[in-house]
């Protein structure tokens, strides 16, 4: 891989680190605001998902400094809106998912014809980041509905 593309990839890994770490900080955060007759599968979800995204931040650090990178210490955004209904919760989780995998996307877009390994690993976070978008996105709809949530 050349300086110049390694360069943009360590960036990259290093965006989607800060993302990932952002996703470990929500998602902790929204696990403590559940309320309801629903609180413990919904809390177990979001505390499976932090540690996804933790596993996640880990993975494109050790990339980082497999390029020769350093990681990068920054969180991504995290946004308070005070809003905790779990409808809300799950808009925002979307809404998170959404950047999360357009980073992985600028990640396969700088590797292909560069680097397998980085392409490889783009792909399998976006297929992960996908499905989890199609769950989410599941939750979102009233009962009986078979079509995509439009939120």
């Amino acid at each position: 891989m050349e300086e110049t593309q390694k360069t943009l990839a360590i960036d990259a890994l290093n965006r989607i680190m800060e993302l990932e770490l952002a996703g470990v900080v929500k998602y902790t955060h929204y696990a403590l605001m559940v309320y309801g007759y629903n609180r413990i599968p919904i809390v177990s979800w979001l505390k499976d998902n932090a540690n996804e995204s933790l596993a996640h931040a880990h993975r494109a650090g050790e990339l980082v400094t497999l390029l020769g990178g350093h990681p990068s210490l920054r969180i991504g955004p995290l946004l308070e809106t005070h809003q905790h209904d779990i409808g809300d919760i799950l808009r925002e989780s979307l809404a998170h998912e959404k950047t999360a995998l357009a980073a992985y996307y600028e990640l396969l877009r700088i590797a292909e014809g560069h680097s397998i390994l980085l392409e490889e690993y783009a792909r399998e976070l976006i297929v992960l980041e996908e499905m989890h978008q199609d769950e989410v996105n599941k939750m979102l709809r009233k009962p009986g509905e078979t079509g995509s949530f439009q939120g």
